[in-house]
């Protein structure tokens, strides 16, 4: 198993710093391309668990970027969008929050993404 994951690259970014999470969202501003952040912490094990669920979100939504924050490690950007609980996920239009989930809910978060999604599909057709 080990050896097969290793040839699969990640489709959840991972924000090293405040100047990347700048980057980031602004290049998939200006591509008009949605954005799912995963605010983590390393401690927090339902946080920790959500990440193979993002993963496989992911790879369903190709046109969406999808980010993953560890509040530790980057705190200006957790601090910025007013992060207080692990994990929570915030999807983001036009590099301004349009949703914030806090809570390991796989159901809700597939449901939530999945109509920000289609609202954006809809509203560039």
């Amino acid at each position: 198993m080990e050896r097969q994951e290793q040839g699969v690259k990640s489709r959840v970014v991972k924000v090293e710093s405040s100047e990347s999470w700048d980057l980031l969202v602004t290049e998939a501003t200006n591509k008009g391309c949605p954005v799912v952040v995963h605010f983590t912490a390393a401690w927090c094990i339902p946080s920790v668990a959500m990440k193979s669920f993002l993963e496989e979100l992911a790879m369903g939504y190709q046109d969406v970027l999808f980010l993953v924050v560890d509040v530790d490690e980057v705190k200006e950007v957790a601090t910025k969008l007013d992060i207080k609980a692990m994990p929570t996920f915030v999807l983001m239009k036009e590099g301004t929050p349009v949703d914030k989930l806090v809570g390991a809910n796989p159901e809700e978060i597939r449901k939530r993404i999945g109509g920000f999604v289609e609202s954006i599909r809809s509203y560039k057709a």
